[in-house]
C-alpha cells in the first residue's frame, strides 16, 4: 500500500513551471507549490506473497488496486 502525492499531478505541475521559466520567469522567483492531490494505491499481488489479507472495504477506498 502506498498513499502519496499523485504523479501524474507532478508532472502537470512541472509542465507549469516549464512554460513560466519559458515566458522568462527566473526559477528562483518561481512559488514553492506543495501536491493538491493525493493516491491511495494497494498492490493485492505483493500482499499475497507476503501472506497479507487486505479487507475488501479498504480495497473500496483505494484509488488504485494492483491485482
Amino acid at each position: 500500500m502506498s498513499y502519496g502525492a499523485s504523479v501524474t499531478d507532478a508532472y502537470r505541475q512541472a509542465g507549469i513551471y516549464a512554460g513560466e521559466i519559458l515566458k522568462g520567469a527566473k526559477p528562483a522567483d518561481l512559488p514553492i507549490v506543495l501536491p493538491t492531490k493525493y493516491e491511495f494505491v494497494i498492490n493485492l499481488t505483493t500482499a499475497k506473497a507476503l501472506g497479507l489479507a487486505i479487507p475488501n472495504s479498504m480495497q473500496l477506498l483505494a484509488d488504485e488496486v494492483i491485482e
